[in-house]
């Protein structure tokens, strides 16, 4: 078969490599960042892909959330089932792709940041890095208002590991 014209080309295997994705996935993923996971295979259209997430959410194999996509029991039990049936070079190509989306997400995860109004005006900003086996950093700070204390979890998110290092070094001299 010509890779160009790729090994997908029916709608239910469409609907089967996104759920396959989605199972092997930590945490719900914004539909529009599904999308480049699933269009590996050159069969497979940006318009299919959209016509199958949109079937397998209104047939509660899928879920969209606020945070994005995830696979229902339904959905991963119908995954499990069929998933020998997609192709292998497929799934190794699915797996080799989602490799670095998979670490993020795990990153992402041990990474909290969020706030809420303090007792006393100002807004509360809580910040934490946990290691998987425990928390290694909690901070709580005080931020002037919400926009700033925004700025401060976005930062602290893209950033953390290098935060955490800076402030025990600050603290180490």
């Amino acid at each position: 078969m010509d890779e160009q014209h790729g090994f997908i080309h029916e709608r239910i295997e469409i609907k089967l490599l996104i759920l396959y994705v989605l199972r092997q996935l930590p945490s719900e993923i914004d539909p529009e960042a599904l999308s480049e996971l699933v269009l590996i295979d050159g069969g497979i259209s940006y318009f299919d892909y959209k016509d199958c997430l949109a079937e397998l959410i209104r047939t509660a194999q899928v879920e969209e959330t606020e945070d994005g996509c995830r696979v229902t029991a339904k959905g991963a039990q119908n995954c499990e089932v069929l998933e020998g049936s997609l192709p292998y070079s497929v799934r190794a190509k699915a797996r080799r792709v989602m490799g670095p989306v998979i670490e993020e997400m795990r990153r992402r995860a041990l990474i909290l940041a969020n706030h809420e109004p303090g007792p006393e005006g100002g807004v509360l900003v809580y910040l934490s890095m946990n290691d998987g086996v425990g928390s290694v950093f909690d901070l709580k700070l005080l931020a002037a208002d919400e926009a700033q204390a925004k700025r401060m979890e976005r930062n602290f998110k893209r950033g953390a590991e290098d935060y955490y290092q800076r402030f025990i070094a600050a603290l180490s001299e």
